[in-house]
């Protein structure tokens, strides 16, 4: 059995298209299949398309959640309802391509665990392969590990993987990077991608920043460790420029206290002091939201199945 999960957001005029391509696909695959589209409490009429939609396809099955959770926690729900030996992750822009289901599923039988799809060819905008890369980079640093910005969500995992990520228990939840750390057999192929089919992406540069930065915060303590790194090495450039300095008033070189050093001194410090304690302060902040153990996301209604 195939489980083909995908979250919903501002799609009503693209979900007709996308059931219908999927099924299509389906049917040179395997007769015993599952769509699960989750409605992350879209604004327009998706949860009334997809209650439409399931009323004529028995393979279908759809979700709403109580509010906007996000893309990550969407999927993390449609996941929790998927039954198959094998799922199927996908966006439902149609920029991942229902057609592509086969290929990585004939290449997950050559024995792998996950097969991911790697977009050579990304048709999103400048801006958006720009920042993609940019936030990549910058994690990969941060976090120590290789994450491909050509890859995202698009892909097909065996029962077990969807299995450990969802035991995962972090509170910010980002699908690519649970896949990349719980391991397993993975490889990727490369698919088409092409341009979204309507509308516009509903990540603003704001969402984007906010994103980045809760997933880097999330996974990574090496901000920690720079500001400790960073707050060491001013240490020790402050002990040469005070000896450089005590040498050169006994020398009779300094003949008049600098105001203006003195002023920039404090104001230089107690900035990397309020930088360091606020990073320790969002981490805090973190935990603590952590610890409260809050469902990441609430199912309101279901139909189908």
């Amino acid at each position: 059995m195939i489980s083909i999960v995908s979250p919903v957001y501002r799609a009503e005029k693209i979900l007709p298209t996308l059931v219908a391509e999927i099924d299509a696909v389906m049917a040179t695959i395997s007769e015993d299949y599952e769509i699960i589209l989750v409605d992350d409490r879209s604004p327009d009429d998706s949860w009334e398309v997809m209650k439409s939609l399931t009323s004529t396809n028995r393979n279908l099955k759809t979700y709403r959640l109580s509010r906007n959770f996000g893309q990550h926690a969407t999927i993390m729900a449609g996941l929790s309802k998927a039954a198959g030996d094998w799922i199927v992750v996908m966006d439902c822009d149609m920029q991942d391509q229902p057609k592509e289901i086969e290929k990585l599923y004939r290449k997950a039988l050559e024995g792998y665990d996950a097969v991911l799809a790697r977009r050579e060819m990304r048709l999103d905008s400048y801006f958006k392969r720009l920042t993609s890369k940019i936030f990549y980079r910058i994690f990969n640093y941060l976090a120590g590990i290789e994450i491909n910005n050509e890859i995202a969500n698009f892909g097909i995992y065996k029962n077990k993987v969807i299995t450990s990520v969802l035991k995962i228990e972090d509170h910010i939840k980002f699908f690519p990077l649970f896949v990349n750390w719980v391991g397993y057999a993975t490889t990727s192929v490369s698919v088409e991608h092409r341009h979204r089919e309507d509308g516009k992406s509903s990540y603003s540069l704001s969402s984007l920043i906010s994103l980045a930065f809760n997933v880097i915060i999330s996974f990574s303590d090496k901000p920690l460790k720079i500001f400790v790194g960073f707050g060491a090495m001013i240490s020790m450039l402050s002990i040469f420029v005070a000896a450089y300095f005590t040498i050169s008033y006994f020398q009779g070189q300094i003949l008049i206290s600098g105001f203006s050093s003195i002023i920039l001194s404090i104001w230089f410090l107690s900035g990397i002091i309020i930088s360091c304690i606020g990073i320790v302060g969002i981490y805090l902040g973190k935990t603590f939201n952590q610890t409260k153990n809050r469902p990441v996301f609430i199912i309101d209604e279901s139909y189908g199945g």
